[in-house]
């Protein structure tokens, strides 16, 4: 067994490999349950795979290897902008409302999944640096106007702890705010909520 080519697949593939990876290699996919015997990977998920010696991947770069297309938001997106103190207890992603559901669920990983209209998903994505992983994520001004038109579904201290700090942050981009919110139809929840503290 060539172990040194398969090890060369994963350090190609940023650590994870899926089993079409090793195939496409010209290796059959019954060598990855011999290299799970020996102890030299790791089941990820179901098709996923990460080698042993490297250490467990983080959270973020598990995320955005098998989401690629994802993009950070919700809590998620409020908490690595400090909008938020409470860590929250999923990933929170924004996908194509045609994404399939079955292949967002990952079991060890907890991610809640937003299924979003494509003519809105494009709305404010930024790239942005996550536990030193590049990731898609909603810039601030698309965070907040998100978080005002699913605050109703948000608990209110989330809410308010968001608002405020995103009022007293000096990278807002408030005509952003406003362009989204009109994008939207969350203008005058936007008023409602935001307009009082600017």
């Amino acid at each position: 067994m060539k172990v040194k080519e398969i090890r060369e697949i994963f350090v190609t593939a940023n650590g994870l490999v899926k089993t079409s990876d090793i195939t496409r290699h010209g290796f059959h996919n019954s060598i990855l349950n011999e290299l799970i015997e020996q102890g030299k990977i790791a089941k990820v998920k179901r098709g996923f795979y990460q080698w042993v010696e490297d250490g467990e991947m983080s959270e973020a770069a598990i995320v955005a290897r098998l989401f690629p297309e994802a993009i950070i938001c919700q809590e998620s997106a409020l908490y690595h902008y400090g909008y938020i103190d409470r860590t929250p207890q999923s990933w929170h992603i924004a996908v194509n409302k045609d994404s399939s559901k079955s292949k967002l669920s990952l079991g060890y990983l907890p991610i809640k999944p937003y299924f979003i209209e494509p003519a809105y998903l494009e709305i404010g994505v930024t790239q942005e640096i996550i536990d030193g992983v590049t990731m898609h994520a909603y810039d601030r001004d698309r965070c907040i106007c998100d978080t005002v038109r699913y605050a109703n579904k948000l608990d209110r201290e989330i809410l308010n702890q968001a608002i405020h700090a995103y009022v007293q942050d000096k990278q807002k981009n408030i005509s952003n705010l406003i362009d989204y919110a009109k994008k939207l139809r969350a203008y005058k929840k936007i008023q409602t909520w935001v307009g009082v503290w600017l």
